[in-house]
C-alpha cells in the first residue's frame, strides 16, 4: 500500500526507501456517494469504471503497472464529500474519481486540483464540474445537460414535426436547469418553432395542478412539452399530467433513463429521451451491448440506466492520456486529453479543449416509451456545440 501524505513527508526528510508496492501500483481514488441519493447514480458509474480498470489490469497495467481502487463514502453530503477527498489522498490516490453531480462531487474534486491532480466526475452534466468549477485539471466525460435538452429540440422538430413547446423545469439541481437551457436556446431557433410558456415547480411538490391549468388554458396543446427534471418528481409529474388529459409528447433528460419508475406511471407512452447508450439490448453498437453483458456478468444485472456508462468511458480516456503523456503528473495528463478530438470510445467520440472539460455535442440515442415500454427508436448528433456562453447562463 501507498503511503499517506504525512508518511511521505517522514520517508522523504528520513531518507528512507519506498517499498517496491507502492513505487509499482496506480492508486485511482474513488470519493463517491456508497450511501444516500446519489448512490443510485454514483454505484453504477463507479462498477462500470472498475471493469475498464480491470481490463487494463488484465491487459498488463497501464505505464506497466497495475492500477488499484481505494474509496470513500461521501454519504451524499459536502461537507463529507471534502472528507471523502481528502482520505483518498491520504491513501495514495494518483487520480480522483468523485460522485456524478457536480453540487456534490465538487468538494472531492477541489481536494484533488489542490494537489495539481486530476479528477473526473463520474457522470456530472454541469460545466461548473470542470475548469469553471473546479480548475483545469477536472473533468466529465458525460455529456452536458444542456446538449440533452437541445438534442431534444432539434430531434423533436426534425423527427415529429414538434413547433410549439412548453417547458416546464423542476428547480431541484443545476441539471435540471442545464436542460432547459438547451432547450430554450435551440428550439427557437428552428423553423417555425415557437416556445408557447415556461413554469417551474419543485421536486418534492405533491401537486402540479397550477402548471398544468395553465398549459390547459393555451387553448391548443403544444406538440410537445419540456420536462426538465429527475426522479421522483419527474414521475409525479408525469403521471398528473397523463392524468389531466395531457396529450403532448413528453421530453427529458438522460436522468430519467431506465424503467425502475415505469410502475409509477403505467402504461406511458409519448415520453422520450436522449442517452449515450440503450441498455434495452438494442443499440445498434456491438461493443454497447458487449459492455452491458460485462455488467451483467460483474453485477449479475445489466445496467439500470445510462449513467453506468461514464465511468467506463472516464477511466478510458484517462488511461489513454497516462499512456500517452507517459507520466501521472496531473498537468501532464490533462495537455494529452486536452488534444483528444472525437477520441473513439465504446459510447460514441468523445472531446476536450482548454475550455471547456465536458461533451459539448455527442451522438445521442433516443429512447421513447411506449405502452409502459422503453426502447431505442433513432439516434441523433447535435447540428452545432452548445456556445460556452448558453452554458454558463
Amino acid at each position: 500500500m501507498k503511503p499517506n501524505r504525512l508518511m511521505m513527508g517522514v520517508v522523504l526528510a528520513l531518507g528512507w526507501s519506498l517499498p517496491a508496492a507502492a513505487q509499482d501500483d496506480i492508486t485511482v481514488g474513488f470519493a463517491i456517494a456508497k450511501s444516500g441519493w446519489m448512490e443510485a447514480y454514483d454505484t453504477p458509474a463507479a462498477t462500470a469504471a472498475k471493469i475498464r480498470i480491470d481490463e487494463i489490469n488484465a491487459a498488463g497495467g497501464l505505464l506497466g503497472r497495475q492500477i488499484r481502487v481505494v474509496e470513500a463514502d461521501t454519504r451524499t453530503d459536502r461537507a463529507e464529500a471534502a472528507k471523502a477527498g481528502l482520505q483518498v489522498l491520504d491513501d495514495g490516490a494518483d487520480m480522483m474519481v468523485v460522485s456524478c453531480d457536480y453540487d456534490f462531487g465538487a468538494p472531492a474534486a477541489l481536494a484533488a486540483e489542490a494537489e495539481g491532480m486530476n479528477s473526473f466526475f463520474l457522470c456530472a452534466e454541469d460545466v461548473k464540474a470542470g475548469i469553471q468549477g473546479v480548475g483545469p485539471n477536472s473533468f466529465s466525460s458525460s455529456v452536458l445537460a444542456p446538449v440533452q435538452g437541445a438534442t431534444m429540440a432539434e430531434w423533436s422538430h426534425g423527427r415529429r414535426d414538434a413547433r410549439t413547446a412548453y417547458v416546464l423545469e423542476d428547480t431541484f439541481i443545476e441539471y435540471n436547469k442545464g436542460i432547459c437551457t438547451g432547450f430554450e436556446w435551440m428550439f427557437p431557433r428552428l423553423e417555425g418553432a415557437t416556445i408557447v410558456g415556461r413554469d417551474t415547480f419543485k421536486n418534492d411538490d405533491a401537486s402540479i395542478a397550477s402548471q398544468i391549468t395553465r398549459i390547459r388554458e393555451l387553448g391548443a396543446e403544444p406538440d410537445v412539452i419540456m420536462l426538465c427534471s429527475v426522479m421522483p418528481g419527474a414521475a409525479a409529474a408525469v403521471r398528473q399530467l397523463r392524468a389531466a388529459g395531457v396529450g403532448s409528447l413528453i421530453l427529458n433528460g438522460s436522468a430519467v433513463d431506465g424503467s425502475y419508475w415505469l410502475d409509477a406511471v403505467p402504461d406511458l407512452s409519448g415520453f422520450v429521451l436522449p442517452v449515450q447508450g440503450s441498455i434495452h439490448g438494442d443499440d445498434p453498437r456491438p461493443e454497447v451491448e458487449a459492455f452491458n453483458q460485462a455488467y451483467l456478468a460483474a453485477t449479475g444485472a445489466r445496467p439500470a440506466s445510462q449513467y453506468a456508462y461514464p465511468g467506463y468511458v472516464l477511466i478510458d480516456l484517462w488511461a489513454k492520456a497516462v499512456a500517452r503523456a507517459g507520466d501521472l503528473d496531473g498537468a501532464a495528463v490533462t495537455a494529452e486529453l486536452e488534444k483528444m478530438r472525437d477520441e473513439p470510445t465504446t459510447f460514441g467520440p468523445r472531446s476536450f479543449t482548454d475550455a471547456l472539460h465536458h461533451q459539448n455535442t455527442a451522438l445521442m440515442q433516443i429512447v421513447e416509451i411506449t405502452g409502459g415500454t422503453p426502447a431505442r427508436v433513432d439516434e441523433w448528433t447535435l447540428s452545432e456545440p452548445v456556445p460556452l456562453d448558453v452554458l454558463l447562463n
